[in-house]
């Protein structure tokens, strides 16, 4: 779902800058000034990153500017869409400014509105030929950029930094595993921010920088150590609880018992159904099962369906409608549970 890849300025914010984008007036003269075809005949390139983008009318125009001032960096910055709705979703709801201890993250960015502009970007010229076409360039001042970027890339490692530190006893919890989690979802960003500030002739961050992968191993380290148990009411032959089962140990999680910290409670009904001229026996399943941390009792994850099956005896209608149930819990619940488990934020 999530494989398609974006460039780094696609991710999440727009630096409040006085004069930023879009500030420019219109040059509506009918002589094509240098920079429409040499956008450094107009800022130096020592200086400045440029480009310039065409369109019908303004707007695209300036979009077209500022993505091909983007596409300048190349495939070298690029960011997994997993990743920026992850790290969207914790900036925008406070969770990632609760484990920074910098103003950068929550004070002095926004989200950007328009996925295609470059943080520290701006229209610096717009030009209209006098018939159909618009011309805009889009820049970005090598030494600002240099600045924001080298402080969102320091305050995320205060962040990593600040979510692996932790105690035992919450490291053995999916707290610790959202942790470690997240940590790699910045260090993901983080990467990304470095490449920039490499092509832009930053002095090299990239240098014994962790990728994303190694957090999320660490993640994947913690699951053997969270027992989680599972509770079914009603179940036939076990079929419901050893399917719900299988799935927390194929994710690396222990089989917890009636006193651990995580439990599954399941619970089955059960109920006959007749159909009008219908000569077989309907029977209908109803599963309800919440993921449950008995700490608070707060519900992780919940999880519900119904289904019905028929045969001419009653007691093999209920058999098929708890094979049904088995199977679409095979079919359903780990790949549930692991889209879960990739976006739980932290909390603290």
């Amino acid at each position: 779902m999530f494989k398609k890849k974006h460039f780094i300025s696609l991710l999440l914010f727009l630096l409040i800058l006085s004069g930023c984008a879009n500030s420019s007036a219109l040059n509506s003269n009918q002589s094509q000034p240098d920079w429409v075809r040499n956008p450094y005949r107009k800022y130096d390139r020592q200086t400045y990153v440029a480009a310039v983008g065409s369109g019908s009318d303004r707007q695209t125009a300036e979009r077209n500017a500022m993505g091909n001032l983007v596409a300048f960096f190349g495939q070298d910055i690029q960011v997994n869409e997993t990743v920026s709705v992850s790290y969207f979703e914790a900036v925008s709801s406070g969770a990632a400014a609760r484990w920074s201890e910098t103003t950068v993250v929550n004070s002095n960015i926004i989200t950007s509105a328009g996925m295609d502009s470059l943080v520290a970007a701006e229209i610096g010229d717009v030009w209209h030929d006098g018939n159909r076409t618009y011309y805009a360039i889009a820049v970005m001042n090598k030494r600002n950029a240099i600045q924001i970027y080298s402080q969102f890339y320091l305050s995320n490692q205060i962040m990593i930094n600040n979510l692996i530190n932790m105690p035992p006893e919450i490291k053995h919890s999916l707290e610790g595993f959202s942790q470690y989690n997240f940590a790699a979802t910045i260090a993901d960003i983080n990467f990304s921010y470095a490449t920039l500030l490499s092509l832009l002739g930053a002095p090299s961050y990239l240098h014994n920088l962790k990728k994303g992968d190694e957090y999320r191993l660490e993640a994947n380290k913690i699951t053997p150590f969270i027992p989680i148990g599972v509770r079914v009411r009603n179940d036939n032959s076990g079929k419901i609880q050893s399917a719900f089962t299988k799935a927390f140990s194929d994710l690396g999680f222990r089989s917890g018992t009636a006193n651990s910290r995580y439990m599954l409670d399941v619970n089955i009904q059960i109920s006959s159904v007749n159909l009008p001229n219908n000569p077989n026996r309907f029977a209908r399943l109803e599963l309800n099962a919440n993921l449950i941390d008995t700490r608070d009792r707060s519900i992780l994850l919940p999880y519900n369906f119904s289904i019905r099956e028929g045969h001419n005896i009653q007691t093999e209608a209920e058999n098929r409608a708890f094979m049904s149930a088995e199977q679409k819990i095979n079919n359903e619940y780990k790949e549930l549970l692991s889209e879960y488990l990739s976006r739980i934020l932290p909390i603290r």
